[in-house]
């Protein structure tokens, strides 16, 4: 999944706090959907790449991640942790991607993304549209399957 440092999303002591509960699958959810975010803004950094959402699911040993204690309290920064090597993609748990019909909402959020950064309230709303698609479960014999999704599969 890349030789590493890279950005990923766990269950975070911020996390816990900022979502208010003590469901494990509440708060992986919340940092699925936090992942998804992160996805969005690669997209948006991306012109060229299918405008799909898409979470890697990863089992990876307790230590690998950790999050940055200057930005743990920052609300962009929720769920974030750094992983400083490499992961195999034999670690995946499962996948999660945007429907083909989510296409037009992400391509969407994605143009409106840095507005919504700045404070624009209008393209907020836009990047709340991607996500109201939920991402679709995939396991992880099924990525050989994914890697054809961005031809219009």
């Amino acid at each position: 999944m890349g030789s590493g440092p890279f950005v990923a999303y766990a269950v975070t002591p911020a996390l816990r706090e900022w979502y208010l509960s003590d469901d494990i699958e509440e708060l992986e959810y919340a940092a699925l959907n936090r992942a998804a975010l992160g996805s969005l803004r690669l997209l948006a950094a991306d012109a060229g790449a299918v405008r799909r959402r898409v979470v890697v699911a990863m089992d990876v040993p307790d230590g690998a991640a950790t999050s940055d204690p200057g930005r743990a309290l920052d609300p962009a920064a929720l769920g974030e942790v750094r992983v400083a090597g490499g992961v195999p993609l034999a670690k995946a748990a499962s996948v999660h991607v945007d429907a083909p019909d989510a296409e037009a909402d992400v391509a969407a959020a994605a143009g409106a993304l840095a507005a919504a950064d700045g404070g624009d309230d209008d393209a907020q709303f836009v990047v709340d549209g991607a996500e109201d698609h939920e991402l679709l479960w995939f396991a992880t014999q099924e990525i050989p399957n994914l890697v054809g999704l961005g031809a219009g599969g």
